[in-house]
C-alpha cells in the first residue's frame, strides 16, 4: 500500500522510501522507515498531511505515490 491511498485517522507505519535523495529529506523531518505516523488530512486532489507527534507535515501526492505504508 502506499502513502496516497492512507485515509484520514489512520495510523500507519512507513515501509520503504524508494528514492535515496527523498529519504534523506524525510529523515531530517523526523520521517522514516519504521516510523508510526498519522494521516491527519487528505486534501482532495493535493498534499497528504502527516502528523508526527506534535508536527504536521505536508507530502505531495506525486511523493505519496512512492511511498510505501503499512496500516497499524
Amino acid at each position: 500500500m502506499t502513502l496516497d491511498l492512507a485515509n484520514r485517522g489512520q495510523k500507519i507505519e512507513i515501509v520503504n522510501i524508494p528514492d535515496p535523495n527523498i529519504r534523506v529529506q524525510a529523515i531530517r523531518l523526523g520521517i522514516y522507515e519504521g516510523s508510526k505516523l498519522i494521516c491527519s488530512e487528505k486534501i482532495p486532489a493535493g498534499p497528504i498531511i502527516l502528523q508526527n507527534r506534535m508536527q504536521e507535515i505536508a507530502i505531495g501526492r506525486n511523493l505519496a505515490k512512492k511511498i510505501k505504508i503499512k496500516l497499524i
